[in-house]
């Protein structure tokens, strides 16, 4: 099959990893450092946030977020992360991979310094600029989805090409963590500067006015990181395979990767226009011939990623209640403004410390050695088992000398999103679409994830509610309660594993053998005159 493939492309698949490989990993990763670094920071400023700008005098417990707002300020960059995957990931296929990664990068800068800088002193002036933010920097770091996959896909040899993708994914962990160590700095510093009493003691004066800064700067902080990249992602060559087979411009592939690999490769534009010229290849997306080779192979990715994400945005956001009700985050009225956004972010990085980061390295790993089939499915499989056996005796958690207990299959649920489908469903469509639609593609899959964050996060901030009226926080209706929510998370987790068998798996395979790029090639060059079997 080989023998078809381009030299240019071929080159890159049977190099051996060298240094080129790691600065790709850290170019593409340090994008996704700073999206899990901005999307996750909100969680830990969102009880501050309520004190600071809702709270209610008089009332024995402070602020907190209406119910809208809450699902506003934690979803609008949800929102936004679903239309720029589709949007770039579509572009990235247009225009070329490199070209729009900086477009994505620079609105991420952008809307990460404008969201600590949301206008006016008003609760509703100060959410509803936060809000526009937030969305503008989730449209830029939807973007970065689909083409840090699709880069670093194109970009790898065959044999660890798993393992750099997921290695890009896993930057996230790294992001969580230092959204949590950040946070944990910043409000150590002002606990230092501006002590204050607990609400419980003095309501007005447990949250110091300094307070409104600690969460812009946590805010801002991610440009930080996305600016310091520009300089590298400017400087990358375009890939070889968008050159090559979507801009057919065999010369300039040769020659940027004769550069990067550093060997002399020849360009070959009489093999490119051949492939263009094959009419078999010639279909769109979503056409029937698209349909009948990818369809099942789409609906797998999308299916797949969208239920993991139900799981695991839902336990993301409903962890800072899961860890008060475990006592790990004392009563709220037991604490300062800024005590609390130190405790939040303790657990978080703890969470994050212990089962998010290892599971995610666990992935790279292996991923290369057992295959995306297998850990997608065992990740399933476990997070299944681990969801019902949270639900089943839910009540035995709940008391103080399980609390422990609770902790680790809570994390190890966790553990096994990150070493199962979290990073697998990432890593599968950027190997197995044709290059002209893999970027759009993955853009796709990741919309439909997003989705499933949406249902998440909104759903289950509604339905983990107490069903005893009394009990619910302030302005939601009744819901099912956390111990319902979690059987229904295991039931997701469950038909996760059913989809797992539409993917297909691509371990050790050329990206043009796994989309079908090269088959044709065998059949019309053999004889022009046979029609491609398909």
């Amino acid at each position: 099959m080989a023998k078809d493939q381009l030299q240019v492309l071929n080159a890159l698949d049977v190099a051996k990893t060298q240094w080129y490989h790691f600065t790709a990993i850290i170019i593409a990763g340090m994008g996704f450092f700073t999206d899990a670094y901005d999307l996750f920071c909100i969680s830990l400023v969102t009880k501050l946030l309520g004190r600071i700008y809702y709270h209610v005098p008089g009332s024995p417990k402070p602020g907190t977020l209406p119910p809208n707002v809450a699902a506003a300020v934690n979803g609008v960059a949800f929102c936004g992360t679903l239309a720029g995957q589709l949007f770039f990931g579509w572009l990235g296929d247009k225009l070329g991979r490199k070209k729009v990664y900086g477009m994505t990068l620079m609105v991420m800068v952008i809307c990460s310094i404008a969201s600590g800088l949301s206008f006016g002193h008003e609760p509703k002036a100060v959410m509803a600029t936060l809000c526009f933010f937030r969305f503008w920097l989730g449209f830029g770091i939807g973007g970065d989805y689909p083409l840090s996959a699709t880069i670093m896909s194109e970009y790898a040899n065959k044999k660890t090409r798993g393992a750099f993708i997921a290695a890009v994914f896993a930057m996230q962990g790294f992001g969580i963590m230092a959204g949590g160590i950040f946070a944990i700095i910043i409000s150590s510093a002002f606990e230092a500067k501006f002590p204050a009493p607990a609400y419980a003691d003095d309501a007005l004066g447990s949250t110091v006015s300094q307070a409104d800064f600690v969460w812009r700067i946590i805010l801002m902080v991610g440009a930080i990181p996305a600016s310091m990249t520009y300089y590298s992602r400017s400087k990358m060559p375009e890939t070889a395979r968008y050159t090559a087979l979507v801009a057919k411009d065999a010369k300039q592939a040769a020659s940027d990767m004769s550069r990067v690999l550093q060997v002399e490769i020849e360009a070959e534009q009489q093999k490119v226009e051949e492939i263009s010229k094959d009419k078999s290849k010639a279909f769109s997306l979503f056409s029937k011939e698209f349909m009948k080779r990818h369809g099942l192979h789409l609906l797998g990715t999308t299916s797949t990623w969208f239920l993991l994400d139900i799981a695991f945005y839902s336990q993301n956001l409903f962890q800072k209640d899961i860890f008060s009700a475990i006592g790990w985050i004392p009563p709220a009225q037991t604490m300062n403004a800024i005590q609390e956004v130190f405790k939040i972010a303790r657990a978080q990085t703890l969470i994050a410390l212990c089962s998010t980061v290892p599971g995610y390295w666990f992935t790279v790993a292996f991923i290369d050695v057992i295959g995306r089939f297998a850990i997608q499915l065992m990740g399933f499989f476990f997070m299944t088992v681990f969801m019902f056996a949270l639900a089943i005796p839910y009540n035995h958690w709940t008391h103080k000398e399980n609390r422990i207990g609770f902790v680790v299959m809570y994390s190890l649920t966790f553990f096994f999103a990150n070493f199962g489908p979290n990073a697998t469903t990432f890593v599968v469509p950027a190997e197995i679409f044709p290059a002209r639609f893999r970027s759009t593609c993955h853009g796709i899959s990741a919309a439909s994830g997003k989705l499933g964050a949406m249902v998440g996060a909104f759903g289950f901030l509604y339905l983990a509610q107490s069903p005893d009226k009394a009990k619910t926080d302030a302005g939601y209706p009744p819901g099912i309660g956390v111990r319902n929510s979690l059987i229904v998370l295991g039931v997701v987790n469950f038909l996760g594993i059913l989809f797992t068998f539409l993917v297909p798996e691509s371990k050790g395979k050329s990206l043009e053998e796994m989309s079908g790029e090269n088959e044709e090639d065998e059949n019309s060059n053999s004889d022009s005159r046979t029609v491609p079997i398909v």
